[in-house]
């Protein structure tokens, strides 16, 4: 029965029942709809025929990508296939940030998040996982303050990041104070890679060699290994009167890619771009490129900022190899503020 001022009105069971459980699940007279109620088109909508709420601001993270370059379509030279173990466009990162010996920021330095560790990949190198899963790097150079105000050369150490901003590795120079000093950006260094875990995944190794034109016989190269101990690739540099060329090499001395830059690689106000081109030169398919960032920055201290840019399924080695170029470009071209000018 339902009772209402103008009397009683008989009400049949079944509509009984079926107003007692609806009054139940909503909670009395006022409404309290359960998250998807009634709404086949959207499960997670709170009212029927509404839309589940969306972000208002409609803001996606944009990544990052050198000025005039387009990584779209990019593709692996010929003759070179892809790595078996890479990673795909669009492939989700696994794992979780790393524990507690995660490498922490440096002093003063604004708190930067650690790009999700990946999980373990068979036949890929220890700590090389991250690499299979981007196709763009940020390496950015920190600024020593001791260095700014004494001129006094200290070792060079670099953030390594994501598109996303995220840090994928550190980069430190080990080398002693009497050899950065007399020898300058052509000085011999060893670099240590680690991963936010703080293990060691990659060594860089530089001996002391010129890099005049008039000497074709003792040219620029770098060896890398990852995991340390273990050779993945060279960088040499090739004769040319004029033009910075190095060849990208695996751990064969087979060569693989090659890289040309500018007839002058120091330019103010503008972008320096060294194009990735397969071993004929016939095609690019990437670039490394030293971002300008600003009057003052570039004028009174040597830290750079790079951006590296290959095929998403390139062999991881030789993505660690084109990392090891990009220091490699910096030390010989970007290290001493006054070159900058």
């Amino acid at each position: 029965m339902y009772r209402s001022e103008s009397g009683t009105i008989p009400v049949p069971l079944r509509h009984r029942v079926s107003w007692a459980s609806d009054m139940e699940m909503k909670g009395g007279n006022e409404p309290n709809p359960n998250s998807g109620y009634g709404n086949q088109g959207y499960p997670g909508a709170d009212y029927p025929g509404y839309p589940p709420p969306q972000n208002p601001y409609g803001y996606q993270p944009a990544g990052y990508a050198p000025a005039g370059y387009q990584t779209a379509g990019a593709q692996v030279p010929p003759g070179y296939p892809p790595g078996p173990y890479q990673g795909q466009p669009g492939q989700a990162n696994f794992g979780a940030y790393g524990g507690p010996h995660a490498v922490p920021n440096q002093p003063g330095a604004p708190a930067a998040a650690w790009m999700p560790a990946p999980a373990p990949i068979p036949n890929c190198p220890p700590g090389l996982e991250y690499l299979t899963q981007i196709d763009q790097i940020l390496v950015h150079q920190q600024v020593e303050l001791l260095e700014v105000l004494t001129g006094f050369e200290t070792n060079n150490k670099y953030e390594i990041k994501n598109s996303l901003g995220q840090r994928v590795y550190f980069a430190a120079e080990e080398n002693d104070c009497c050899t950065r000093n007399c020898c300058g950006p052509s000085r011999p260094f060893s670099m240590t890679i680690v991963d936010n875990a703080g293990q060691e995944v990659m060594k860089l190794h530089r001996p002391c060699r010129c890099s005049a034109c008039c000497f074709p016989c003792c040219l620029q190269k770098l060896e890398v290994q990852a995991p340390p101990g273990t050779t993945v690739g060279y960088v040499i540099q090739n004769w040319h009167p004029c033009l910075p060329k190095f060849t990208i090499q695996d751990e064969r001395e087979q060569g693989i890619l090659k890289i040309k830059g500018p007839c002058i690689p120091c330019r103010c106000c503008a972008d320096v771009k060294f194009e990735i081109k397969s071993m004929d030169e016939s095609a690019v398919v990437g670039r490394i490129t030293k971002q300008w960032t600003g009057f003052v920055k570039e004028a009174f201290t040597d830290a750079d900022n790079f951006g590296i840019q290959f095929p998403m399924d390139l062999d991881v080695k030789i993505k660690a190899v084109l990392l090891g170029a990009c220091f490699l470009i910096d030390f010989m071209f970007f290290e001493q503020s006054q070159n900058n000018n």
